[in-house]
């Protein structure tokens, strides 16, 4: 049986995303996944980047991070988004990919394919559930089949949520990285019983 295809597409503006989603590639590579780690663009206006210290840094960290593309969503089994929560829900620069995936929609080409996602916030009841369940409804008018974590390890006690893997900003603890882990790990479970 070939490998799990999953990509990992995130957005982060400070870096903790982009440290969920690092783990989560790192999980999936272990468990035999053939992985695409992928940023979605930045679209703030420069002036606004190049005006906050750490934005900028982050953004240049990533440099060597190929941008998300559409033969990448073709491409997936499965995939496990990662982004922060802007007032309740996905940041703009991850609904602009979004809202150019309309053709792969139509011809069916994100049906059947695993989805799941992770979140941060920058305090613990800033938007993280709202965040995850609309990335999930995007996912049920794709046709995907959604895989969240749900309470199938004692880890998702300790972090206290069903959806998804979530963090305070900057704060990505043992539990979370063990969380992403698990989430990962049963992604790639359910792709494989699908696509094998």
């Amino acid at each position: 049986m070939s490998s799990v295809k999953l990509l990992i597409p995130f957005y982060t503006t400070y870096g903790t995303n982009h440290a969920m989603a690092e783990h989560a590639a790192e999980v999936a590579r272990e468990a035999g996944a053939d992985v695409r780690l992928r940023r979605f663009a930045e679209t703030a206006p420069d002036e606004v980047v190049n005006g906050q210290d750490a934005w900028k840094a982050q953004l240049e960290k990533m440099q060597d991070i190929p941008v998300v593309t559409t033969d990448d969503m073709e491409w997936a089994d499965a995939y496990l988004l990662s982004a922060p929560t802007r007032y309740g829900s996905v940041p703009s620069q991850v609904q602009a990919f979004i809202d150019t995936l309309g053709p792969l929609w139509q011809k069916g080409a994100l049906a059947d394919k695993v989805a799941s996602a992770m979140t941060s916030t920058s305090t613990a009841h800033g938007g993280r559930e709202s965040t995850l369940l609309g990335l999930y409804v995007t996912f049920m008018h794709w046709g995907a089949v959604i895989v969240a974590p749900g309470y199938t390890d004692e880890v998702m006690f300790e972090l206290g949520t069903p959806y998804g893997a979530s963090a305070n900003a900057g704060e990505v603890t043992d539990t979370v990285k063990k969380v992403v882990a698990h989430q990962t790990r049963r992604v790639i479970d359910m792709a494989g019983r699908i696509s094998g």
